[in-house]
């Protein structure tokens, strides 16, 4: 998730590109089958979830087998699926993941600023069913070890690439295989970091909602850029940081937050404002939210995109007023996105507020992209 004014959500009003795009998909439960044909797209195939029909995008021909059956996706009568808490020692650091499923191709659910891996309570027993799922706390949050940031001297610890690696050696050590990275918001900046990096380990990459970076330093006029840096030595070096967190870390503050970026605020429960708020009031939080919101380098969205060598989706809830879809639209241009999904009367978090629309989502691009895999591989 995502907001300059919470430690709880990724960092919103701090993203946003400029261009737009043409090329989407409209997605909708009650009217899946209306969808607008994006630019590359030779045939369409569905598969029934859930009760609704689901329709994918796929170059070339789709392989029998490519798509989950409806048994597979939809048996409600399938047993419980145990979703196991983990930790995970990463040079020297505990690091909570959670796991479930015990065969079919792995995920891996990386959530966004100030979110932790229980944002992804929805998806994890409905994937896992077909999947071997992992989600897990980046280092700093959730119920993952929070180093000082100050500990690291002039070195920035909390930054995409220090995310990044430990994306990939959570596939190294613990995944033990390649996998599909799910993200949301600045955990998208997560997953295509990894992927630049160690790109052999990522078999594909789903966006929801990825944040657009618009506090970027890159995006500030040059006479703003001094002012900016005082602002964050203020937060970041006085008291006014800590007491700006201390009014944010409480139940109003977040369940007001949520209701900003959820668009059904039905789906923000007392559950889900635990779940945000306990990890955020753990010793040291208040140090790396600070860190954080004072991390205006990096890469952004646009830089990345145009190097992954893997497909990327986008799902975009339209209704989210930190990343306004208009500006997200932009990144569906790019040659590595084969898909641009609108999401309606979604939010910033569409995999909690519409896990209904997201799960199927994810069953239809993994398994199409398996499925080429499979052949290719078969082939070769």
């Amino acid at each position: 998730m995502a907001s300059t004014t919470s430690p709880f959500l990724s960092v919103s009003k701090l993203d946003f590109p400029f261009l737009s795009s043409q090329r989407n998909i409209t997605f909708s439960k009650e009217n899946l089958h209306q969808v607008k044909m994006p630019r590359r797209m030779s045939k369409f195939s569905g598969f029934e979830s859930n009760g609704f029909i689901l329709f994918s995008s796929l170059s070339g021909q789709i392989g029998e087998g490519s798509f989950p059956s409806p048994e597979a996706t939809a048996n409600n009568n399938a047993p419980e699926v145990q979703v196991q808490s983990r930790i995970w020692n990463w040079r020297g650091y505990s690091i909570r993941y959670q796991h479930a499923g015990n065969s079919g191709p792995a995920l891996v659910l990386i959530h966004g600023f100030g979110a932790n891996s229980d944002h992804w309570r929805k998806n994890i027993p409905v994937l896992a069913k077909s999947h071997r799922v992992y989600s897990i706390d980046l280092i700093g949050y959730g119920y993952s070890d929070k180093p000082n940031p100050r500990q690291f001297g002039e070195s920035s610890f909390y930054t995409f690439e220090t995310w990044g690696t430990q994306l990939n050696d959570f596939c190294i050590d613990v995944v033990k295989d390649e996998a599909f990275f799910i993200c949301n918001s600045i955990g998208g900046l997560v997953g295509l970091q990894a992927a630049v990096m160690e790109p052999q380990l990522c078999k594909g990459i789903i966006l929801l909602n990825i944040s657009l970076r618009m506090l970027h330093i890159k995006k500030q006029p040059w006479y703003g850029r001094p002012l900016i840096r005082s602002f964050q030595n203020l937060l970041r070096n006085t008291d006014v940081g800590k007491y700006f967190f201390k009014t944010v870390a409480t139940p109003e503050s977040v369940r007001n937050i949520l209701c900003q970026c959820y668009h059904d605020t039905s789906q923000v429960t007392e559950e889900l404002v635990q779940k945000i708020l306990l990890p955020g009031l753990e010793p040291g939080a208040v140090d790396v939210f600070l860190e954080f919101i004072c991390y205006s380098g990096g890469p952004l969205p646009e830089e990345l995109l145009p190097q992954m060598k893997c497909p990327v989706l986008i799902g975009w809830g339209e209704k989210d007023p930190w990343e306004p879809i208009e500006l997200g639209r932009a990144y569906g241009k790019f040659d590595s996105v084969e898909d641009f999904v609108v999401l309606p009367n979604v939010g910033h978090c569409p995999q909690d507020e519409a896990p209904d629309l997201v799960n199927p989502l994810v069953e239809s691009f993994v398994a199409r992209h398996a499925a080429l895999s499979a052949s290719i591989s078969t082939a070769t």
